[in-house]
């Protein structure tokens, strides 16, 4: 939990909009995510930039992980 606080705390702590999507899975077949990091008060915009990522990443979040 803490290592995953040190990517975070940084845009919480600025007051920054934060969002993660998801980027697939490594070699070693464990998830892989982008965090994204939108100005001040750009919360719609970050949600807006995240949900075009989405649509334009079908068979990327098609994905299963290796071995299921």
């Amino acid at each position: 939990y803490h290592r995953w606080m040190e990517v975070v705390i940084y845009a919480t702590l600025a007051g920054l909009p934060a969002i993660s999507v998801p980027a697939g899975f490594g070699a070693n077949g464990l998830p892989m995510g982008l965090q994204l990091i939108g100005g001040p008060q750009a919360d719609l915009a970050l949600l807006r930039i995240a949900a075009r990522y989405e649509r334009l990443s079908g068979e990327l979040l098609a994905q299963k992980p290796p071995g299921l």
